[in-house]
């Protein structure tokens, strides 16, 4: 897995991680952190995160290279 995956993975996780504290619990972890969920920063985040899971979607339609074996 390429690094520039790994790092969408990353983002993808946390983005997931915040939807089930926010579930849970109501909590937005993000917007906490960076002034609030409207503050351009979280939202910056959000949009980061949110391209980052679309740029995965391919890969879960590539045929798998180690099948090839």
């Amino acid at each position: 897995m390429s690094c520039f995956k790994r790092v969408l993975l990353l983002l993808a996780i946390i983005g997931g991680i915040n939807w089930g504290i926010y579930g849970i619990w109501g909590f937005n972890a993000v917007g906490w952190l960076l002034g609030g969920s409207m503050s351009w920063l979280s939202r910056t985040v959000f949009i980061v995160v949110g391209a980052a899971a679309l740029c995965l979607i391919p890969g879960l339609f590539a045929p798998d290279p180690k099948a090839a074996e």
